[in-house]
């Protein structure tokens, strides 16, 4: 009996070792053949289905909604313009307001125009027998223009990083008297890895704008550079390529299609100069752009990249703007002047202004009703061939009832009137469970109605599964992705960022790594660090939308990034 009993049990070892065995040969052969990337591609579905299998998932019944068809109103959505900082305040009740970049006006080594400001300030300069003095407010060039152009808010000067905002401003019939061309010296660049550079070289021959737009043509480079209805480097970068396509008209069909090869294969457009640098820390980038006075600031960069000048300068020229009265046009010549000065200038290059000065403009003057139409040409080929699959994933927990669910909503509605009409859009909503209440598809009239129907309907309970809502959106973006593979996938999370169950970030965090779909996240009175922690994964940006800016900032992010 004990011998029969000693045989069942090594019988039963025996067959336990042999399924072993099978099984791990099975899964062994069942991947010869395969790259790595095939088999961990493969494993990620898995484990995708798994975590979506294991969800509640309710599919809601869409529900359609009033759309607006009116085109994109740029003064509705700016925030009051008390929203950008004061950084020198007027010392008299005669002066004059000046919007200034913010590479300048802003504080350490951004802080020069600011410093020099209030030394003016104090300088009791008279104007008419009377004090003078000048009120400094730090805010973005392109955000500035906006500001500008729509009439919302237009100060009695403005000094930009280059003259392509001037263009603009002037051609959207503004009047603008050019009081100086430039009040510190700078450079926009591309910023090359020298491992990169150096293999450029020996291929090209030198390192240019034009050998770098055809070796990213020719996917020998890869590179980023910022959006340029924002960024004064990426509209410079924007005009200056196609202008290396064809030099005689920025819009022709050689431009075009020069633009279209080379942008089909720019893997990155930041919204920020922050998010490129980020991409390119991480090694997924071999050059970006950006100005000289950051490059040298940034020790870091100097160490182990090769700053190439491209386009027009950026010398921070100084325009009045309006029919300003004498004695305030009188104030901004005589700040300009002051300015000069040779111990301001020192002062300038202290901060990394004035450098490369042997560098002058590649780029020819360029009408600004043209710059606009190269604005409104990347809008539309920005994407190539390839359209977007974008999935929102919207926080409908107790904690954004009342305010934040409210401007949540409006963000959304006014910031769809960005997205492309040739891209997909679906919505998704998530308290202590996730429903889709509005499955992917292409955003024409009927969809725009549908997703407005969905947005409306969305009310805030319960509690806060953000991960679960991640799950089901990288789900549908699978599924959309297995119909069409050349879709680019896109993930927006709104959301105030305080995730109190369902999945972990670190439960999905190898999933979003796999298939490499960037999150893009927007936080309504948010624990922000929470959310960037999300977003940073695949290098896409984190926005802290507060009240007064939310559909701003997202309006500006759906144009980059669908």
């Amino acid at each position: 009996m004990a011998k029969k009993g000693k045989f069942i049990l090594i019988s039963a070892v025996i067959v336990v070792i042999v399924f072993g065995l099978v099984y791990a040969g099975v899964n062994l052969t069942s991947n010869l053949g395969k790259s790595e990337d095939q088999v961990t591609s493969e494993n990620a579905a898995k484990r995708l289905n798994k975590l979506f299998s294991d969800l509640s998932v309710t599919t809601v019944e869409p529900v359609k909604g009033q759309i607006d068809l009116d085109p994109v109103d740029i003064a509705d959505s700016l925030p009051d313009i008390s929203k950008f900082p004061i950084t020198v305040n007027n010392s008299t009740d005669q002066y004059a307001e000046i919007f200034s970049s913010t590479e300048k006006s802003g504080t350490g080594v951004d802080g020069w125009l600011t410093e020099v400001a209030e030394e003016f300030n104090k300088a009791k300069i008279e104007v008419n027998g009377k004090p003078a003095s000048v009120r400094i407010r730090n805010i973005a060039s392109g955000t500035a223009t906006d500001y500008i152009k729509s009439g919302k808010y237009v100060p009695d000067a403005f000094t930009p990083s280059n003259e392509l905002w001037g263009e603009m401003v002037k051609a959207a019939g503004v009047k603008t008297q050019l009081v100086s061309k430039r009040l510190a010296g700078n450079v926009p660049g591309i910023v090359i890895s020298k491992a990169k550079h150096d293999a450029l070289v020996q291929s090209y021959g030198a390192v240019n704008i034009k050998t770098v737009t055809e070796a990213i043509a020719n996917n020998e480079f890869s590179m980023g550079y910022t959006d340029p209805f924002a960024s004064s480097t990426g509209l410079n970068f924007l005009v200056t390529a196609l202008h290396t396509f064809d030099n005689a008209n920025l819009l022709s069909d050689k431009a075009v299609q020069g633009f279209e090869k080379f942008q089909a294969n720019v893997p990155f457009i930041a919204s920020t100069t922050i998010q490129m640098r980020e991409a390119a820390k991480s090694g997924a980038l071999d050059g970006f752009v950006l100005e000289y006075q950051t490059y040298v600031n940034a020790a870091d960069l100097k160490s182990g990249y090769v700053f190439t000048p491209f386009g027009a300068r950026h010398d921070s020229p100084l325009y009045a703007l309006g029919d300003l009265p004498p004695a305030k046009l009188e104030i901004v010549k005589k700040f300009a002047e002051f300015v000069s000065q040779e111990k301001y200038q020192k002062a300038a290059a202290d901060k990394g202004f004035n450098g490369l000065d042997d560098y002058k403009s590649e780029l020819p003057a360029v009408d600004g009703g043209l710059l606009s139409s190269a604005q409104k040409l990347w809008k539309e080929k920005k994407n190539g061939n390839r359209a977007i699959a974008a999935v929102f994933v919207a926080d409908v927990s107790g904690s954004m009832a009342g305010e934040p669910l409210n401007r949540l909503k409006e963000s959304l509605i006014k910031g769809q009137k960005y997205l492309g009409k040739d891209n997909s859009i679906g919505l998704v909503s998530y308290s202590d469970n996730v429903s889709i209440n509005l499955p992917l598809g292409k955003f024409d009239t009927n969809q725009q109605s549908m997703f407005v129907g969905a947005v409306n309907s969305l009310q805030a309970s319960g509690g806060t599964a953000t991960f679960d809502g991640i799950v089901v959106a990288l789900k549908m973006l699978e599924d959309q992705l297995a119909a069409d593979p050349t879709m680019r996938p896109v993930i927006f999370v709104l959301s105030d960022g305080e995730t109190n169950q369902g999945y972990s970030l670190k439960d999905i965090k190898g999933l979003i790594e796999t298939y490499k779909v960037p999150i893009y996240t927007i936080g309504y009175n948010a624990n922000i660090q929470a959310l960037q922690s999300i977003s940073s994964i695949n290098e896409a940006a984190s926005i802290n939308a507060d009240t007064d800016d939310v559909v701003y900032k997202i309006g500006n992010l759906f144009n980059v990034q669908a």
